[in-house]
């Protein structure tokens, strides 16, 4: 097998209608290629509740868990629900606005995504890198955080070059033992507690020396919540992997696909209340400053301190691997949600559809990140969370929206309203988040319309089909050898029309009376989408004969219709057109835009790049 060959193996086309992956698992599986994004956190998410909260840490993460489980979990239900392929919430926003605008507002989402997803890649790759740099048994070569981030990533691109089974296959492990791991950590915290209650008077003593009362404690908690934003991180990853979900049909992939969310938020809210208690309690505040034993490492900093070095050492091994395996589900995501956009807006080339080539891809951009950031973990959580909630935000939009009933509108409205200012708050800020994700929208959005116009004139129809009455119109003709004739459907529907358009053809191409021809109308859909299938049909019109579809591009419908006819019939085909009294530089950009403009021209490169043969090629005609 050539290079070539093995990097484009898994070219395919996904379409709405698959209902398997080739990679295919049980939704638990799933839910660890997802959880060791998800589950990571847990290793800093204590700590960084306690930097924002101080001693008020569990009543924040609190209000994390009750928005976990009271809005962004009945969020991506529906979702879910709504994107049995993986398509997500950007799917949904993409079908309530259509046309360009709905392009647009996908390409600057899909810049979110990429936002979230590559720096959940990065972020975890640098944190791991620094479990590996700051353990004291690690031999002084091994000290550096950027080769050491470098060297992850580059690891995680092997996995994923190998494909996804070898993926979700280690992710069920890393997940299980680390799952088990901090439940022993926190059932050993909490029975610490439990036999020292001094800790937890410790405890209320300083909620107390914070000078907040009950409603204080709350309006705080709730003021703090954007900083905690991380702990959402998993759901629209869940939501993006569907497809490798096993399942018979669609509704047995959205009930597990629910069973996957609703498993990995309940484990998640469990362990972040427990573990926010235990850090809070146990832990001197001192130790979770930069520097300080407990930063970025707080069930670390248990497990050593209440478990024994060596388990303490188990779970920083543990930390490490599951942090350097985190961007597995980001890197899964990214591969489940890229081919299903640009390269069917013909926004991309057409090995976007290839896994193996975007790991390539995602792995450079990657590593550029990881350099500009000098593999730094604080300077990339105000992109991370930014790109987490403004695709929450999205999804609530989506799914308000759609609301069928008034009743669910009032409540999706409140949690979009919720997320919203949230995202607004992290941005406010954090606003490095916003001016990185900015960079990819603007990166998406260019190198889209360059290949879009680089792509305009390939031959974007997958396949033609005649119905029976088109069939039977082409049994008029004797010689096979079709005489199609260009014509707008607004130019009339009266027979006069049709006698008129008839006899300027046969004078202007001196064509026998006797001729049979066929009148071609293509009804232009939206414009924005790149390809279709292009059913045609057949009428009469007094005594002539009429074919028509819709198509995007009418161009791309004629020349795709012309192929096809000389397939069928055996005989090269004959296009006949009229020159368009428009500007050539006009012509090209409503043709990029609106799918119409010169059509002569324009069918005949179409032709042109699909049919090297001359000889094979149908001829087109202008007068």
């Amino acid at each position: 097998m050539s290079f070539k060959d093995w990097l484009l193996a898994d070219l395919r086309v996904p379409t709405t209608n698959e209902t398997t992956h080739a990679s295919s698992a049980p939704w638990w599986s799933v839910m660890c290629l997802t959880g060791v994004d998800y589950f990571s956190t847990l290793g800093y998410q204590p700590g960084i509740a306690f930097l924002a909260a101080g001693f008020l840490s569990p009543f924040a993460t609190l209000v994390l868990v009750l928005v976990t489980l009271l809005a962004a979990l009945p969020i991506y239900r529906k979702v879910a629900a709504a994107s049995p392929h993986g398509q997500g919430s950007i799917a949904m926003l993409q079908h309530i606005f259509p046309d360009w605008f709905g392009k647009l507002f996908v390409l600057a989402l899909l810049g979110f995504a990429t936002t979230d997803f590559i720096i959940t890649i990065t972020l975890s790759a640098a944190d791991a890198a620094s479990h590996i740099v700051h353990n004291p048994v690690v031999p002084a070569w091994m000290h550096s955080q950027m080769g050491a981030t470098i060297f992850i990533l580059l690891i995680l691109s092997a996995v994923f070059l190998r494909g996804f089974k070898e993926a979700i296959g280690i992710a069920v492990w890393l997940v299980a033992i680390y799952l088990v791991l901090n439940a022993f950590v926190t059932i050993a915290a909490i029975a610490h507690i439990a036999q020292n209650p001094y800790v937890l008077h410790h405890w209320k003593i300083g909620i107390a020396e914070s000078g907040h009362s009950k409603w204080g404690i709350l309006g705080v908690s709730l003021l703090l919540f954007p900083r905690l934003a991380l702990g959402l991180s998993g759901f629209e990853t869940g939501v993006a992997v569907m497809p490798l979900i096993r399942a018979k049909d669609e509704a047995e992939r959205i009930r597990n696909a629910r069973r996957l969310l609703l498993t990995a938020a309940a484990i998640m809210s469990i362990f972040l209340i427990a573990t926010s208690v235990a850090t809070t309690t146990l832990i001197p505040p001192e130790a979770f400053r930069e520097g300080g034993e407990a930063n970025g490492r707080a069930m670390a900093w248990l497990a050593h301190h209440y478990l024994g070095e060596g388990i303490g050492s188990l779970y920083d091994i543990s930390t490490i691997t599951i942090l350097a395996f985190a961007g597995a589900s980001a890197m899964a995501g990214l591969l489940n949600l890229i081919p299903r956009y640009l390269p069917g807006f013909g926004m991309a080339p057409e090995w976007a559809r290839a896994s193996r080539p975007l790991v390539l891809v995602f792995t450079a951009i990657a590593l550029f990140v990881t350099v500009e950031f000098r593999a730094d973990v604080d300077a990339q959580g105000g992109a991370y969370a930014t790109g987490v909630l403004v695709l929450i935000t999205s999804a609530s939009i989506a799914v308000m929206l759609a609301a069928k009933t008034k009743r669910m509108r009032w409540i999706f409205t409140i949690t979009t309203a919720i997320f919203a200012y949230t995202t607004c708050a992290n941005i406010v800020e954090r606003p490095e988040g916003l001016k990185i994700a900015s960079v990819f929208i603007v990166c998406i959005i260019v190198t889209s319309l360059l290949s879009r116009a680089w792509r305009s004139t390939e031959l974007r129809i997958s396949a033609v089909d005649f119905d029976p009455s088109a069939l039977e119109l082409l049994k008029d003709d004797d010689d096979q050898v079709i005489r199609v004739v260009a014509r707008a459907p607004e130019e009339g529907e009266c027979v006069e029309d049709f006698d008129a358009a008839d006899a300027n053809l046969r004078q202007f191409h001196n064509l026998d009376p006797c001729e049979c021809v066929f009148f071609f109308e293509v009804e232009r859909q939206d414009a924005s989408d790149f390809s279709n299938k292009l059913r045609v049909r057949g009428r009469r019109v007094g005594t002539h004969r009429v074919l028509c579809a819709c198509s995007p591009s009418v161009p791309n419908a004629i020349a795709a219709l012309l192929l096809k006819l000389r397939d069928y019939t055996g005989n090269v085909p004959h296009a006949y057109f009229r020159w368009a009294e428009v500007h050539p530089i006009l012509n090209i950009f409503r043709f990029l835009l609106l799918g119409e403009g010169d059509t002569a021209p324009l069918t005949q490169e179409v032709l042109r790049r699909a049919e090297p043969a001359v000889n094979k090629r149908p001829i087109v005609h202008v007068s």
